[in-house]
């Protein structure tokens, strides 16, 4: 590609992951100015995912939730993040109370110096 055509374009890529463990990773090279919408558009996910499953999803942009008109940069990672089935305070408050707080032990430290 010549110089000035990389100066015009970012790659972007788009994440999905609609099974734990299983990542859909899309990479794309978009015009310069390009948004979120155009990015999942072009990544063809919603076709593949299907309207109803779509409508589950947010649209976030390295993890932190997003509009689907905001401008990316060069190097993104537009994601489609699944809803949470629990909320991680309380599943963490219910880890406690089962299981009390956990401590590890170390091991004791050697007195002896040179």
């Amino acid at each position: 590609m010549a110089p000035a055509e990389v100066g015009d374009s970012i790659t972007v890529f788009v994440a999905c992951s609609l099974l734990p463990r299983q990542v859909d990773m899309v990479p794309l090279r978009l015009p310069l100015g390009s948004t979120a919408l155009q990015a999942l558009k072009a990544s063809g996910l919603p076709e593949r995912i299907g309207a109803d499953q779509l409508d589950l999803l947010t649209l976030s942009l390295w993890g932190r939730a997003c509009e689907p008109v905001t401008v990316l940069c060069d190097q993104d990672r537009l994601e489609l993040l699944r809803p949470l089935v629990a909320d991680p305070k309380e599943s963490r408050r219910q880890r406690f109370r089962r299981d009390g707080l956990k401590k590890t032990r170390r091991p004791p430290r050697s007195s002896s110096r040179a």
